[in-house]
């Protein structure tokens, strides 16, 4: 029976937490700073959680050895 494998692009994506939450790094902080509100740019800093029902689904699907 072949070994059960995470997916690499999962890997790159999300991190878990010590309690066993998914964290993300968040979007839209790449290119055309310019046009986005300074309260858009300061909120997305750093990393989020992700939501409970999307952190089931990462966690069931992709991110299964860890």
């Amino acid at each position: 029976m072949p070994k059960i494998k995470n997916k690499s692009s999962a890997k790159k994506r999300f991190r878990l937490t010590a309690k066993g939450k998914v964290r993300f790094n968040s979007a839209n902080l790449r290119h055309m700073l310019r046009r986005r509100s300074q309260k858009m740019k300061r909120t997305n800093r750093g990393t989020q959680i992700l939501s409970k029902p999307d952190a089931r689904i990462i966690k069931r699907n992709f991110l299964r050895n860890v």
